[in-house]
């Protein structure tokens, strides 16, 4: 049987140079942060049963445990560079360690990002990442400085991990391709590091956000924090491929409200379009223009015509119901 130490040692514990002062195997981490770079620091944690399925695919669970700390940082313009992983286990399964680690170690290296440390525990699977990453000061993205006449847009597609989840459900029936690859969406998402990074440089982007509970509901802290509101025009957001195949009135749902999507969504005065787009283009992410801040408070979704909508939308809340 697996000793907490044993574990740690066998499969996070990795012999290579790494940018800590200090990592793994005291009882606090050394960081050094760059000379005139500013801290930027998140956490997210994913129970079993509330955010993945029981008997999740423990490679793709690794994977995505750290991406939504990535889009975090990513939200913020911030460049990785280390986490710390607080692991609760039923068991030592080195199978599903082995499995884990792997895929949480693929996405780290992809980031140059390091583990610095953290804890193990015997109980209900439960993971908890603490993520480090720096921002040059007054070049990170905030929720609070959206402004009135902004662009509103969006990174990549949205909806194809609401599909999923819908169609794990059987809330509406899916061919096994359409939700093997809407899945891809839902456990396996991809942190938009890079346009982050390459829209803070310039610091055309006034606020933004990463769309983890749905658009209406992230798209809503912004307006809370920056006392303004918003026009959508529900029919331009971008919807997933598999999605896209899906009835209107759905479409626009779950692109609206989905959740778990992890895309970007940042607002920019209309002068620094061009600009936006060379920064998409130089991070190789689509991004797409789909409202504008307004001066009066609230969310507005209309239609490509203009045409007002009603429709009935919230987040995701980690305490409702749902």
């Amino acid at each position: 049987m697996l000793s907490e130490f044993d574990l740690i040692k066998q499969y996070f514990q990795r012999q290579r140079p790494g940018r800590a002062v200090l990592g793994i195997g005291d009882d606090c981490a050394l960081l050094a942060p760059s000379p005139g770079m500013q801290l930027a620091i998140s956490c997210d944690m994913l129970v079993e049963g509330r955010h993945f399925f029981a008997g999740a695919d423990p490679r793709m669970l690794g994977h995505k445990s750290l991406a939504v700390n990535l889009s975090d940082l990513a939200a913020m313009g911030a460049t990785p560079r280390a986490f710390t992983l607080a692991l609760s286990l039923p068991s030592a399964d080195r199978d599903w360690l082995e499995g884990f680690s792997s895929g949480l170690f693929a996405l780290a290296d992809a980031h140059d990002c390091e583990l610095v440390g953290g804890d193990t525990t015997k109980g209900p699977l439960n993971i908890c990442i603490t993520i480090f990453g720096e921002v040059a000061p007054g070049h990170a993205l905030r929720r609070d400085a959206a402004k009135a006449g902004d662009d509103i847009w969006i990174s990549g597609t949205l909806g194809d991990a609401r599909l999923a989840l819908a169609g794990y459900r059987s809330e509406l029936a899916l061919d096994a391709d359409s939700l093997s690859a809407a899945a891809l969406r839902m456990h396996a998402p991809s942190p938009r590091v890079a346009l982050g990074m390459a829209l803070s440089e310039h610091a055309t982007v006034h606020a933004a956000i990463d769309i983890s509970d749905g658009l209406v509901g992230d798209l809503g802290h912004i307006l809370s924090a920056s006392k303004v509101g918003a026009t959508l025009d529900a029919d331009a957001l971008p919807a997933g491929a598999v999605l896209a195949r899906q009835p209107l009135d759905l479409r626009r749902r779950f692109c609206a409200a989905g959740g778990d999507d992890y895309e970007l969504c940042f607002t920019a005065p209309a002068s620094a379009r061009e600009a936006v787009m060379a920064a998409a283009t130089r991070a190789a992410t689509p991004v797409t223009r789909v409202g504008t801040i307004d001066a009066e408070p609230g969310l507005r979704l209309a239609d490509a015509s203009g045409a007002p909508l009603a429709l009935s939308l919230a987040g995701f809340d980690h305490f409702s119901g749902d």
